[in-house]
C-alpha cells in the first residue's frame, strides 16, 4: 500500500517553490490491466459505474451468460466475439478451467501419465464456482484461482475480479450442475464437429501446455470423447441457443447480441435521487462534528479564505486533519484494562477492542489525510480507491482500488477532504461493503461536508459513522458546497481547476 501512496513532496512541487503551478492532469495511478483484447478494441474492467441505487443496495444484478460445449469447440472465441459485438465496457469473462480441483499426490501421478480424467464433473470445484458466480452477480469482488495446466495444479497467486454488467462463464461442464444453472440468465451451447475439436485440441495441448501427441490422443480417446458423449452433449437440450460451427456462425452471434441488449436496462443516474433524498430531515445521529472551538473556527477562516496562500492553506489543513483523525479515534470501541505502573501500582485504563485499523483514501484529495493518520496510528495499513466522474453521464465511476488483505476484520477509516452530494463517498463505502467490511466498522472522515452529502450517505448506509470538522448547508447547481472551501485538491497541490469542477471527491473532477 505504501507504494501506491507515495510522499506528496515527491509527487508535487514543494511549498514555496518558485515553479509555476502544475497544470491539472488525470491521476497517475496505474489502472488494472485490460480484461482482454479483441481484434477491434480493448475491454477494460476499469470505469465501473454505480452498481447500487440511492439506498446503497444492488440496483440490478449482472446478466450472466453460460457458454457450454465440447473441449476446443471455440467457446472462448465465441465469448470474445460476443463481448466485442456487445460493446459493453464492463464485462467479466470467467473460465471453468480456473476451477479444477486441487489434486492429491496420487492424482498428480495419474495426471502426469495422462491417466487422470479432467473431463469428468468430479474434476471441477462446483461449490467454488457457484459461490464465485453469486458474488460476481451481486457486483462483489472475487478471487479466482490460477490453474497451471503444465503441472496440473493451482498457483499460489489468485487474481481478483470485480463485478460487471455482463458476466460470461464458459466451460465444458457449464450446464452440468443444477445450482449453477439457476445463476445463468442465458445458456448457449457451442456445437462444433468432433474432428475439428480434436485437431484444435492437439494444436493447443502440444503448443501451449507442453504435451506430446501420443499423450493427447490417449487422453482424448480414454476420457475426452467418452465424457463428451456422456456428460456434455446431453446438456445441449438445456441450452437456450445452440450455435452450430462455433465462431464461424456470425448470424447466431448477432442474434445472441441482440437478445442480450434487449435484456440489459440502462441504470438510471443516482444523482437526482441523491439530490432529493431526505434533505429536509434533521442531521443523522451517526454524524459527529468536531466541536467548533475558537481555534477550529479560526483555522476554517484561514482555509476558506480565497486569499490564503497555498503555504498557509496546506499548513492549517494539516492541523485540521490531525484534529479530525484524533476525534475519529476517540469514537472507536475501547474496553477496560488494568496495567501496572513503574511504581508497582494498578492503573484502570482503556484499550482499543478491535483487531486493527486500516485507512483508505479516496484519490486524489483523500491521500492528503494519510500523513495525519500515520502520525497517530502506529503501523496503520493504507488502501486507495480512485473514483472519477463520467463526463457524459455525470455519474461516479470506479477506476482503481488497492485494499489490504483481510480488511474485513478491521475498523476502516475512509478519508476524503470534501463531500458535497456524497456520490463518490457512497461508491467507496459500497466497495468496502463488497469486500465484507461490516457497515458499522466504517468511519467516513471529511474536512468539510454538505448537508446533502451527509444525508445521502446516512440514508444509504445508516450504520456508517460520519465524522467531519464542519457541515455547510447548501450545494449549488454545479454541486459545489456553499459557502464551501473551493476545490481542495487544486488549492493543496497548486493545480488549475477547470470551470466545471465539483467539490465531491477531488478525483471526480480530474
Amino acid at each position: 500500500s505504501n507504494s501506491s501512496a507515495e510522499s506528496l513532496d515527491r509527487l508535487y512541487p514543494a511549498v514555496g517553490s518558485t515553479k509555476p503551478p502544475r497544470k491539472r492532469t488525470t491521476s497517475q495511478c496505474k489502472s488494472e490491466p485490460p480484461l482482454l483484447r479483441t481484434s477491434k478494441r480493448t475491454i477494460y474492467t476499469a470505469g465501473r459505474p454505480p452498481w447500487y441505487n440511492e439506498h446503497g443496495t444492488q440496483s440490478k444484478e449482472a446478466f450472466v451468460i453460460g457458454l457450454g460445449g465440447g473441449s476446443a469447440s471455440g467457446k472462448t472465441t465465441v465469448a470474445t466475439m460476443i463481448i466485442e459485438a456487445l460493446d459493453v465496457p464492463w464485462v467479466v469473462l470467467l473460465s471453468m478451467d480456473s476451477f479444477y480441483k486441487v489434486l492429491t499426490k496420487q492424482q498428480q501421478e495419474q495426471a502426469a501419465s495422462n491417466d487422470f480424467n479432467f473431463d469428468h464433473p468430479d474434476a471441477f470445484d462446483f461449490d467454488l464456482i457457484i459461490a464465485t458466480l453469486k458474488k460476481l452477480k451481486q457486483g462483489k469482488s472475487v478471487k479466482i484461482p490460477i490453474y497451471d495446466f503444465t503441472t496440473h495444479s493451482r498457483k499460489k497467486e489468485w487474481k481478483t475480479l470485480y463485478g460487471a454488467n455482463v458476466i460470461i462463464f464458459e466451460g465444458i461442464m457449464a450446464f452440468a450442475d443444477k445450482e449453477l444453472l439457476k445463476l445463468l440468465d442465458l445458456k448457449i451451447f457451442v456445437d462444433t464437429d468432433s474432428d475439428i475439436r480434436l485437431v484444435r485440441r492437439l494444436r493447443r495441448d502440444i503448443s501451449e501446455r507442453g504435451r506430446d501427441i501420443e499423450g493427447v490422443i490417449k487422453q482424448y480417446n480414454k476420457f475426452v470423447k467418452p465424457a463428451f458423449d456422456q456428460y456434455i452433449q446431453p446438456t445441449m437440450r438445456l441450452a437456450d441457443i445452440v450455435v452450430p460451427r462455433g465462431s464461424g456462425n456470425t448470424v447466431a452471434i448477432d442474434l445472441i447480441v441482440q437478445h442480450v441488449h434487449s435484456q440489459l436496462e440502462e441504470v438510471r443516474s443516482a444523482w437526482a435521487a441523491l439530490a432529493s433524498a431526505h434533505q429536509c430531515h434533521p442531521l443523522p445521529q451517526t454524524l459527529s462534528v468536531l466541536k467548533s472551538t475558537p481555534q477550529v473556527r479560526g483555522m476554517h477562516t484561514i482555509i476558506r479564505n480565497k486569499e490564503t496562500s497555498r503555504d498557509e492553506f496546506i499548513f492549517y489543513s494539516k492541523r485540521l486533519m490531525r484534529l479530525l483523525i484524533e476525534h475519529a479515534l476517540s469514537l472507536l470501541p475501547f474496553q477496560s484494562c488494568t496495567v501496572q505502573t513503574p511504581q508497582g501500582q494498578d492503573y484502570e485504563g482503556r484499550t482499543y477492542s478491535g483487531k486493527q485499523i486500516t485507512g483508505v483514501s479516496i484519490l486524489r484529495a483523500g491521500e492528503t489525510m494519510e500523513p495525519a493518520l500515520r502520525a497517530v496510528c502506529k503501523d496503520v495499513r493504507i488502501g486507495t480507491i480512485l473514483i472519477q466522474t463520467n463526463c457524459n453521464t455525470g455519474e461516479p465511476e470506479l477506476h482503481y482500488l488497492r485494499l489490504p488483505k483481510d480488511i474485513s476484520e478491521d475498523h476502516v477509516i475512509l478519508m476524503d477532504c470534501t463531500v458535497s452530494t456524497g456520490a463518490a463517498a457512497m461508491m467507496a463505502v459500497r466497495v468496502l461493503l463488497d469486500h465484507d467490511v461490516p457497515e458499522d466498522k466504517i468511519f467516513l472522515l471529511s474536512l468539510l461536508m454538505a448537508e446533502m452529502g451527509v444525508h445521502s450517505v446516512a440514508y444509504a448506509f445508516p450504520r456508517v459513522k460520519i465524522i467531519t470538522t464542519a457541515v455547510d448547508k447548501k450545494v449549488n447547481d454545479l454541486f459545489r458546497i456553499i459557502p464551501g472551501i473551493g476545490n481542495f485538491g487544486d488549492r493543496y497541490f497548486g493545480t488549475d481547476a477547470p470551470p466545471d469542477w465539483s467539490d465531491d471527491e477531488d478525483a471526480l473532477s480530474t
